[in-house]
């Protein structure tokens, strides 16, 4: 890895976080001779910004470019997500996971724009972050290196991490006795290692980062009106926000009542498994009124084929292939089914759980005349009979024979 500094061949655009792993793979590089440039996306973590940037120069990087990613992060990836109902193996919500390509993608677009000919990350050779980040770089420009220290240092642990970063005074937020790994956006937080790698522990009250335990969330319950617009959530309580506002304004609202949080073992694309907690409660509020407003508007085929390719969209979501023909085709189906996804739901929140109350929409197929047990009913049920006849008519005496 050693070269000319002077020269853009020897320069590498590393996507930065500004946690534990890509501080020191800023040091390293450099003692190697690379010319750091830390990229650095805000997709909604909530960080400042500034004591990063100059931990990023104090361990090394010859320069801090920062990017305003969130109304982006929100429009092409969270909502198609959503629409898509897209989650990992029935419980991830994929927040981690969506912020991959959104980043590699800008962080080639730096590349290009700097004269880099390297992009690197600070992913584990054990992790899923790796496969997300260099597939799709290898996508917008496979003349690019890629590098990843942490897949060829000398460090065999976090602790040797943490000891190297004491050494050369790089100021990092993480101790051997709470040693988490910790990725955070707007859609949800990610929280890993530690004793949580023993599956059979608990996870402890430390590895809350917002959402209120279910156990000590308030007594009453709360109720929230979500309101959608061809399948995209625009009003909260029938007042109108912006995407990265409404998505905190309803985070702030189910954290309050421990919703949205996952303790779950998952199955990696390396071929491992890991033991992943994740909390996303405006996730698991938006999803629960988006599914419920498609209950409502969309028909039992299109609804029965739409969940089948639900899981295809995950799965493509978690394995890194978000720029892929496959997901181009699944997304002009999806946004086909979202054209009369307009209506309100209601819910109720309740120390941890979302529960569904009131459903309306304009285009809704449940008709009240039709389902009721009222004198209101105008369902004619003398043509059941018939219909019934029909459907069962190739299956007739089948049982017989097959005594």
């Amino acid at each position: 890895m050693k070269g000319s500094k002077s020269s853009t061949d020897q320069t590498v655009v590393l996507a930065y976080s500004g946690g534990l792993d890509t501080s020191v793979c800023v040091k390293w590089l450099a003692e190697r001779g690379w010319r750091v440039i830390a990229f650095m996306a805000d997709v909604g973590q909530g960080d400042n910004f500034a004591p990063l940037v100059k931990r990023a120069k104090g361990a090394g990087a010859v320069d801090v470019i920062v990017k305003d990613l969130k109304e982006e992060f929100v429009k092409d990836y969270v909502w198609p997500a959503l629409k898509a109902h897209a989650i990992y193996e029935g419980e991830y919500l994929l927040a981690t996971a969506l912020s991959r390509p959104i980043i590699a993608k800008h962080l080639v677009d730096v590349a290009h724009k700097t004269g880099a000919r390297a992009v690197g990350h600070g992913c584990t050779g054990k992790g899923n972050d790796q496969v997300r980040f260099e597939v799709t770089a290898r996508i917008f420009d496979p003349s690019l290196r890629i590098l990843a220290p942490v897949r060829e240092w000398e460090f065999r642990s976090r602790e040797d991490e943490i000891e190297y970063a004491k050494e050369h005074k790089i100021p990092v937020d993480v101790t051997k006795k709470s040693p988490y790994s910790i990725d955070q956006n707007l859609w949800g937080t990610s929280i890993e290692a530690g004793v949580m790698e023993d599956p059979w522990t608990e996870p402890p009250a430390d590895t809350y980062r917002s959402i209120v335990p279910p156990e000590k969330a308030p007594d009453k319950a709360q109720y929230v009106t979500i309101d959608f617009e061809r399948g995209v959530p625009v009003k909260v309580d029938g007042k109108a926000y912006a995407s990265v506002a409404l998505i905190q304004k309803v985070h702030a609202i189910g954290a309050v009542h421990g919703i949205g949080r996952t303790d779950m073992i998952e199955s990696r694309v390396v071929g491992i498994k890991s033991r992943e907690v994740y909390e996303a409660p405006a996730g698991a509020i938006l999803f629960a009124a988006h599914a419920e407003l498609e209950r409502l508007v969309l028909d039992r085929k299109l609804l029965q084929v739409k969940a089948e390719l639900a899981n295809t969209y995950a799965d493509l979501v978690y394995s890194g292939l978000w720029f892929t023909p496959l997901k181009r085709a699944l997304d002009a189906f999806i946004e086909s089914t979202q054209r009369r996804m307009t209506g309100s739901v209601r819910l109720k929140l309740f120390k941890g759980k979302v529960l569904v109350v009131g459903r309306k929409s304009p285009n809704g197929l449940y008709k009240e005349k039709l389902a009721t047990y009222s004198a209101k009913d105008q369902f004619n049920q003398s043509h059941s009979e018939g219909f019934i006849k029909l459907y069962g008519l190739s299956y007739e005496g089948s049982g017989a024979k097959a005594r």
